[in-house]
């Protein structure tokens, strides 16, 4: 299995300084450059629109300075921050906004990659520690009453689904309906929920997804999308035995050949 990797966003008014932490990061397995801004606006509206796991972020920069950046963004800040800087004299406030590190200029790469292990360990551990709580919830919902509840003519009841999908947005955790999901797609270790008009960014495979999901409400069309069963309000097959489904809301997207079966069969339940 591919190493997981973090997606970082690296913010500094002088280009010099962006590329040289830009090129140190081509050396961490764990870590994907995904975006660079030279000013406190740039990095704001960059943050907001690719959701990074990280940011590298100078302290002096024009249009607003890291803490102004960090102000903007609220509950938007990414789980990891690093302050990559030359002046040493705002490092306790960096603690206090609960910076991961404080990587004073010029640096050398021992100090700069200790930083990124540093980092890279948090996230892993943060991460950890909410799949440890989603299983444990999962093993208390599946878990039978002493009192034999809970099992239908000696089977074990089914596993209850989750009404909710909880997406991480910085330090907040927002609950998205599952009756508002129209279709989720995969983007490597990442998925985009698609739901009520919005794009949700989440660290999880579409497999995970869709063994959370009821069956009965959603099926995987193609290896990287699945829908809402509820949701699809045309279907277009094509002579070669793939074809497109057509959301209610116009969205197009492919079916695979081996999956058509299953989505007619689905569908024709559900009706």
């Amino acid at each position: 299995m591919a190493e997981r990797r973090f997606r970082a966003v690296v913010a500094d008014d002088e280009a010099a300084a962006r590329a040289a932490v830009i090129t140190l990061l081509r050396d961490a397995p764990a870590v994907e450059v995904v975006g660079e801004a030279a000013s406190g606006e740039d990095t704001v509206a960059l943050v907001k629109r690719l959701r990074p796991d990280l940011l590298f972020l100078d302290v002096q920069m024009p249009g607003g300075d890291g803490f102004r950046v960090l102000e903007a963004l609220g509950a938007e800040v990414p789980r990891g921050v690093v302050f990559v800087t030359a002046f040493d004299e705002h490092a306790v406030r960096a603690f206090e906004v609960h910076a991961l590190d404080y990587v004073v200029k010029p640096f050398g790469r021992p100090r700069f990659d200790a930083a990124v292990a540093r980092a890279v360990a948090r996230l892993h551990a943060e991460e950890a520690l909410s799949l440890r709580r989603t299983l444990e919830a999962l093993v208390a919902g599946q878990r039978a009453p002493e009192s034999g509840a809970g099992t239908l003519g000696g089977r074990p009841a089914q596993t209850p689904r989750p009404e909710n999908l909880a997406v991480r947005v910085g330090s907040r955790t927002l609950l998205v309906p599952v009756a508002d999901v129209e279709w989720i797609e995969s983007d490597g270790d990442y998925a985009r929920i698609h739901a009520g008009g919005r794009m949700h960014l989440v660290s999880a495979r579409l497999q995970a997804l869709e063994e959370l999901l009821d069956p009965q409400r959603f099926l995987r069309v193609h290896r990287c999308v699945i829908v809402s069963l509820s949701r699809v309000g045309e279907l277009q097959r094509d002579p070669d035995g793939g074809g497109t489904l057509v959301l209610r809301g116009g969205v197009r997207l492919r079916v695979a050949r081996g999956r058509w079966e299953a989505l007619e069969r689905a569908l024709a339940l559900g009706g």
